[in-house]
């Protein structure tokens, strides 16, 4: 089972939103562990957690002041060991998010770096001088807004953040900096985790000559609301040292039995399939990568089609991680409402298509019941950077809002007490109790959608070849040397009349407003089915 993650399907449990067992309004560990059934009736191989650790809360545990030390808020490394525990009798995998490109400014190695230039860890993080006019040593922009540098008096110098002021980034081309991340992924190994996410993974070295990123090409939509999004990101992050790093994780790794590695790529369109294949190619990185490609508006026969083939040209050795749901973007039932004919409809339609693409997916908490995004007033939002853009960029919090497990439970029976984020009446609406009584809901597709994906090998590892199709039609072949399934999807909320050679509608396969006739295929709105293919097989506008 040492390469069970290629093909496999994870579950992110956001750990605030998850379950609180304690009353103080934020999910826990041991929240976690008592759901964790519902995660693995699912039929899902691994939970992925969101970052657990010590942490000042500024970016939700994304800026980490202890590595090796769980939260409080959360509970005790005795609780989540007995998690690690419970999971693997489920025969759930668990891996944990490492936020290693930067740390919180609370943790002990940058109040160090930050006393003076000569102490041993004055290296650790990336310091720069002030232009002769005070100015930063470059044009680098935060991805939370403003400049990426902040001016410490201490040390009369600037230091680099690409994200909070509250979260210096740290200096990877000091060797003493890779071996300490290192030992704190060996801990977590030694814990008996079964792998890593790693969160912004392309952000880890930067350009030692800390030349100014050029500007970005103007869009139809420029001027952006971030200013992020109007540089070239050259020189302040996918670095070519970074290969030299990720080899160093996975020696590492592979030193454990059947340990995995995903990581986050954070780039535009253009460049990001490209980056995954570089950081997955050669067995010798990445197992898998994913990028937020897929988490966008657009949902349409040619963008999956296009980011699908660009990825395989560029690293047919290379292995992704496909979804359309996480933590930081709109939930994928909001996003893409204007293609779906009913809600159910849509969100059945996006698995059906997420669990048939070639790579591994992963499923954010909620998506299974179909939630929707969360519409807060601002008096509510926690999220830093939909504070400081509001109202044009709303920020996260959205998608974060809490687990709905009771429909007549206060809060849903996620909290006894008011969650740090509300659960209101739309989400209410779709608790797990609600939808878990409906035979034809979409918990009981999702359930139905992974028991079939796991019959067909196919499904799981197998090739892929695209049908030449007409938008909406999206079309392919999943193929082994023993068995062919072909998936037919109309991404519209309209019907499609097609002719069809070499395609027979497989029986006893998830499928949703298909008719077959004598050569012809009816896909009504939002529809699919899965066929017995000939290699022959073809599609063509009715």
């Amino acid at each position: 089972m040492s390469d069970w993650w290629r093909g496999s399907v994870t579950y992110q449990v956001y750990p605030r939103s998850f379950q609180d067992t304690d009353g103080d309004g934020i999910g826990d560990i041991p929240g976690i562990t008592r759901r964790l059934e519902h995660i693995a009736g699912l039929g899902v191989d691994a939970v992925w957690l969101s970052p657990v650790f010590t942490s000042p809360m500024a970016d939700m545990g994304y800026d980490v002041s202890d590595y090796t030390g769980i939260d409080p808020l959360f509970g005790t490394l005795a609780d989540f060991d007995a998690l690690l525990d419970r999971a693997h009798e489920l025969g759930l995998k668990v891996i944990v998010d490492q936020v290693i490109s930067h740390s919180s400014d609370r943790h002990p190695w940058f109040q160090e770096s930050l006393r003076d230039r000569t102490n041993p860890k004055a290296n650790w993080y990336v310091w720069a001088d002030a232009n002769p006019d005070g100015s930063p040593p470059n044009n680098w922009v935060s991805v939370f807004g403003g400049s990426a540098w902040e001016w410490d008096a201490t040390r009369r110098q600037y230091y680099l953040h690409n994200f909070l002021t509250s979260q210096p980034d740290l200096n990877f081309h000091e060797p003493e900096v890779q071996d300490a991340l290192l030992d704190v992924m060996r801990f977590w190994l030694d814990r008996g985790v079964d792998g890593f996410r790693l969160d912004t993974v392309n952000y880890y070295f930067h350009d030692t000559g800390l030349r100014s990123n050029p500007p970005a090409k103007p869009d139809d939509d420029w001027p952006p609301v971030n200013t992020y999004e109007m540089q070239e990101h050259l020189y302040s992050k996918t670095r070519p040292e970074n290969i030299g790093f990720l080899k160093r994780i996975r020696a590492l790794v592979d030193e454990y039995d059947g340990r995995t590695l995903v990581g986050e790529v954070g780039d535009t369109r253009e460049r990001s399939m490209g980056i995954m294949g570089d950081y997955t190619s050669g067995g010798d990185k990445l197992h898998m990568a994913y990028s937020f490609d897929m988490l966008g508006p657009d949902y349409s026969a040619g963008h999956f089609r296009s980011l699908v083939t660009r990825f395989f040209n560029r690293a047919s050795d290379g292995w992704p991680c496909w979804s359309f749901s996480n933590h930081d973007v709109v939930r994928h039932a909001t996003r893409w409402a204007e293609n779906a004919d009913t809600h159910d409809g849509l969100v059945k339609q996006a698995l059906a298509l997420l669990l048939s693409l070639r790579g591994s997916v992963c499923l954010y908490q909620g998506e299974e019941l179909g939630l929707t995004e969360t519409a807060l007033e601002f008096e509510e939002l926690t999220d830093p950077p939909g504070i400081r853009f509001w109202p044009d960029y709303k920020g996260r919090d959205g998608c974060r809002t809490p687990i709905p497990w009771e429909a007549d439970k206060p809060h849903g029976g996620f909290s006894e007490v008011k969650p740090w984020l509300p659960v209101k009446p739309p989400q209410l609406a779709r608790s797990v109790d609600s939808v878990e009584a409906d035979p034809n809901g979409s918990l009981a597709f999702y359930r139905e959608m992974m028991r079939f994906r796991k019959s067909r090998p196919e499904l799981i590892t197998g090739d892929i070849r695209f049908l030449e199709t007409e938008e909406p039609v999206l079309a392919f072949i999943r193929s082994t040397d023993a068995t062919r399934t072909a998936v037919v999807l109309n991404l519209s909320p309209l019907e499609i009349d097609l002719e069809i050679e070499g395609l027979n509608l497989m029986p006893n396969a998830p499928v949703q407003a298909a008719k077959t006739g004598e050569g012809s295929l009816i896909l009504g709105p939002n529809g699919f089915g899965y066929f017995d293919a000939q290699e022959d097989a073809a599609i063509r506008s009715a």
